[in-house]
C-alpha cells in the first residue's frame, strides 16, 4: 500500500527518505552522486525548499528539507 500524501508545512522540517526499488542500488558511481547533488540543488531553488542536510547511500538517500510554502504534488 502507498503511503499518503506528505503533509507540506511551509517552514517546518521534514525527514525525507528515498529508497531504490526494494531497495536495489540507485548510486553506482561518483558521477551519480553528483548528478544527483546537482539536481536537489536545482530543484532545491526551483520550489524553495531549504535543504539543510543530505546522506546519500548507495541504495538511499535521506534529505533534511524546508518547505518554504505549501504546493501540491506535480
Amino acid at each position: 500500500m502507498p503511503r499518503l500524501p506528505r503533509l507540506n508545512m511551509p517552514g517546518v522540517a521534514q525527514h525525507v527518505v528515498q529508497r531504490g526499488n526494494n531497495r536495489q542500488a540507485t548510486f553506482f558511481g561518483d558521477e551519480d552522486y553528483v548528478l544527483y547533488l546537482d539536481k536537489l540543488k536545482e530543484y532545491g531553488k526551483k520550489y524553495q525548499v531549504a535543504i539543510h542536510a543530505y546522506v546519500l547511500m548507495t541504495n538511499h538517500v535521506h534529505l533534511l528539507v524546508t518547505p518554504s510554502e505549501s504546493k501540491g504534488s506535480e
